[in-house]
């Protein structure tokens, strides 16, 4: 999720250009940024760990007499946060630089065979060895370079490419990643977006996989795959730059929850090797031999995330686990020891709370595994063992993509846990990994409800209060719409479970009142079916989400969201779909602002 922006143009504008590209996309990672030019027949680079304003500061007071430029920002995946790691990377000569987003999955055999040749890499990214490549393999031709180079390197990428010798040419690159071409006057970008290049042009050339282009200030030619060039359509962007920002959204908190999807599938990818799960080596040194307990600690929506992956890991691995709220687990005298995994949930790795939680759980002796969304986080760097959600970047306030992406590697831990303690069969084990990998397209099916679900939105619109409820595991995912719908609408909601409501919830319902039902187990809906006629007698209003298989739910709620028929375990994975969209399209009729909800922050990181 790095992004990227290259100019060609006229002189003393390409810092100007690519400072301003760099703050659009910033969304796209904030780990650093930084910057390469050709000037006076050199290569001039400056790079910062951390936010844009340190590239920003860095720079302040130079004069800028280049006229070709390129520009990164970083969303961390190999390497730390750090000066050296941050892009462009150059080579060892210094007469090519690079900007890369995506990964190099081959990396590690050509940085073994370059420094066997005498190349000595300056970080510990996959991204340096393109620019060491396309150095080796120069031969006064850039397309011809970078069509080798492609040819050697295996992955995901947009390249973004200047040699000292072409002062006045770019190369470019895309397959998996994004890569877009603007078309100014006198002056021509790339980038990994359009709203880095809005200020200056809406002419775009979309770039499709495997394409190439070399960036002239009056010229721009596309090749294909063999390197032969090829005519390309002009699309004129009609978005604003907020607009573009979220892809034509209209809020960021509906194009997340559309991300869903592909982050699922990237955070199974990431943790799959020879179509079983591997968490990795560090992982794999685990003794669970010597593990007796499990404790998880989170805060707000990651603290639901471990809820549910509590729950998997009762029934998929039999092994009982407490799930802790990190503001209370320092004075709760917590029961832990060298014989316990300790697991910290937290999507930014800044939380405070959950970070001091850590540090007690340290000091007890326990084996700490953080699950958070971003590489090189504090929390990240003081636990023992990290897995990544891999969800990207999340800029709405109220937690949609990355949720979803805890609980479905929760699911993945427990799996392995389950398999590894032969509570399942190797059979079981299979058609888990088998409807896990058909998730992502169950989901974009779960999105197709969204119209009626706005149309329910404006029925609920002047609710002040509300209740969600279910049983076993959907009174986990009952927790989190609820949550959802406080965060953002501010009608006041409590989850409970439904077998509870007899015992004192009940008094509450009266006409009108709004009561969610999540029921999707087998062994549950019929008591379930019968918690609804209690609240019906007491004229309730009442909105179900269930399978789509259970007909006799259908009969007495007055609305119905279906979800797919699928195993219980992964309801939840569905499940939440819903009620996102529920809460989103409620916030939407009340005329709120949806991404950014009063009082709250995305990363809380004070006590």
């Amino acid at each position: 999720m790095c992004g990227i922006i290259g100019y060609v143009g006229t002189e003393n504008e390409a810092v100007e250009v690519i400072l301003d590209g760099l703050s659009k996309l910033e969304y796209r990672g904030y780990d650093s940024a930084g910057l390469a030019l050709i000037e006076d027949g050199k290569i001039f680079i400056e790079k910062k760990s951390g936010r844009l304003l340190n590239l920003k500061k860095a720079l302040k007071g130079r004069v800028d007499k280049s006229c070709i430029g390129i520009g990164h920002t970083r969303w961390a995946t190999h390497g730390n946060p750090t000066d050296e790691n941050s892009h462009p990377h150059f080579s060892q000569d210094r007469k090519v630089a690079v900007v890369h987003n995506g990964i190099i999955e081959n990396y590690i055999d050509l940085r073994d065979e370059l420094e066997k040749e005498g190349v000595v890499f300056t970080s510990q990214t996959d991204s340096e060895v393109v620019a060491h490549l396309f150095s080796k393999y120069f031969d006064g031709d850039m397309i011809s370079t970078l069509k080798k180079v492609k040819s050697i390197i295996r992955g995901s990428y947009a390249l973004g490419i200047i040699e000292v010798d072409n002062p006045d040419k770019m190369v470019c690159a895309r397959k998996e990643s994004p890569l877009i071409i603007g078309l100014g006057k006198d002056k021509n970008f790339i980038a990994s977006d359009v709203p880095a290049i809005l200020k200056y042009t809406r002419d775009v050339v979309f770039l499709d996989n495997d394409e190439m282009a070399i960036i002239e200030k009056n010229k721009v030619t596309v090749f294909d795959p063999q390197g032969q060039p090829i005519e390309k359509k002009v699309t004129k962007v009609e978005w604003d730059t907020e607009q573009a920002n979220k892809k034509g959204y209209p809020h960021f908190m509906l194009k997340e929850i559309h991300e869903q999807p592909e982050v699922v599938n990237k955070g199974i990818a990431r943790y799959m090797k020879d179509s079983q799960i591997y968490f990795g080596e560090e992982f794999e040194k685990i003794d669970f031999s010597k593990i007796d307990n499990i404790v998880i600690v989170a805060c707000g929506t990651a603290y639901h995330a471990g809820l549910q992956g509590a729950y998997f890991l009762k029934k998929l691995a039999g092994i009982k686990v407490d799930v802790e709220v990190a503001s209370e687990f320092r004075y709760s005298d917590p029961f832990i020891n060298e014989k316990t995994l300790a697991i910290f949930i937290s999507q930014s790795g800044e939380t405070l709370d959950t970070l001091m939680a850590m540090k007690l759980s340290k000091e007890l002796g326990a084996t700490t595994l953080a699950i958070t969304n971003v590489l090189g986080s504090t929390i990240s760097r003081e636990a023992d063992i990290v897995l990544y959600t891999m969800a990207g970047p999340e800029i709405s306030v109220a937690s949609t993509k990355a949720y979803t992406a805890q609980v479905a590697l929760m699911y993945m831990f427990a799996m392995y846990m389950g398999i590894k303690n032969k509570k399942i069969s190797i059979e079981e084990y299979n058609e888990y990994m088998r409807t896990i990998a058909e998730f992502s397209d169950r989901i974009e099916v779960a999105l197709e409800n969204k119209e009626k679900i706005h149309e329910l939105a404006k029925k609920i619109k002047d609710c002040r209060n509300g209740f969600y409820i279910g049983r076993g595991i959907d009174e986990k995912i009952a927790r989190e719409g609820s949550l959802k719908m406080k965060e953002i609408t501010y009608i006041h909601s409590e989850a409970i479970a439904a077998g509870e409501l007899k015992h004192g919830t009940i008094a509450l319902i009266e006409p009108g009142t709004l009561v969610v039902v999540v029921a999707t187990q087998k062994d549950m809906i019929e008591k379930m079916v019968s918690n609804i006629k209690e609240i019906k007698a007491r004229g309730g209003y009442v909105i179900a989400i269930t399978k789509e298989n259970y007909s006799q739910v259908l009969e007495v709620a007055d609305e119905t969201i279906f979800i797919e028929d699928i195993n219980d375990m992964l309801a939840p994975l569905l499940t939440v779909v819903p009620l996102q969209l529920l809460a989103y399209y409620t916030a939407v009729e009340k005329g709120l602002d949806v991404d950014k909800p009063r009082n709250l922050a995305k990363s809380v990181t004070v006590e």
